[in-house]
């Protein structure tokens, strides 16, 4: 029918799809949170190794990915937080760029605008006092991926 279909995944998921699934997928909007698994333990309670063979996985069949990643600062300009650690950001560009089916790297400012749900749910919310990265920290990010050769923005 030429409707065009993206799929936006975390990618934990990924081996549920079946190769004829990803042949009607046109994009794959696929969630990088970090490279160091414990890290990713920590952040999502689960193995970061599932996103990363999914997105070998679309890389050998070359469909087309869109790599979205949270940029999450510390507290302190000198503490790291949970996404902002240069050299972890490293290997995720590296990583990516190698794959050869990434159009696009969108690097998402951490924001409080769901703070709210939190509240409202009556769950304690983690990450009440951090800020939105700063401009400088979006941009070094940015560089990391283009630096591999990807469009970055």
């Amino acid at each position: 029918m030429g409707i065009h279909t993206a799929l936006d995944i975390s990618g934990s998921l990924g081996e549920r799809l079946t190769d004829e699934d990803l042949e009607v997928i046109d994009l794959v909007l696929l969630d990088i949170k970090t490279w160091d698994p414990e890290r990713h333990q920590h952040l999502t309670g689960m193995d970061n190794a599932p996103v990363l063979a999914f997105a070998r996985r679309l890389a050998e069949r070359k469909r087309p990915i869109w790599v979205r990643f949270v940029l999450v600062p510390g507290l302190f300009v000198l503490v790291p937080g949970l996404t902002d650690d240069a050299e972890d950001i490293a290997h995720i560009a590296s990583f990516v760029g190698g794959l050869g089916n990434v159009e696009r790297v969108q690097v998402l400012s951490f924001h409080q605008m769901g703070r709210y749900k939190w509240k409202q749910l009556g769950l304690h919310y983690t990450l009440e006092d951090v800020e939105p990265p700063s401009g400088d920290l979006i941009e070094r990010t940015c560089a990391q991926f283009r630096s591999e050769g990807l469009e970055a923005d």
